[in-house]
């Protein structure tokens, strides 16, 4: 039975592995990605809520003075 003959699998998986390199930086290269999106300033309005209107305490019992 013949012996394998592996001498020609390095330079085989290394050009192969090189040949996707490039293929896969010409694919990326070709793509057009969106520009850096700027902040937007946007104005907060303060929204006028029921409870913010009328002033209230709440008394705990103990706070209570003492009868």
């Amino acid at each position: 039975m013949p012996q394998l003959d592996t001498s020609t699998w390095f330079i085989t998986i290394i050009s192969s592995m090189i040949t996707l390199f490039i293929l896969f930086q010409l694919k990326i290269s070709s793509q057009t990605f969106p520009a850096t999106p700027s902040p937007k300033i946007m104005a907060t309005e303060k929204s006028n809520n029921p409870w913010e209107l009328k002033w209230t305490k709440i008394y705990l019992p103990l706070s209570l003075p003492q009868q």
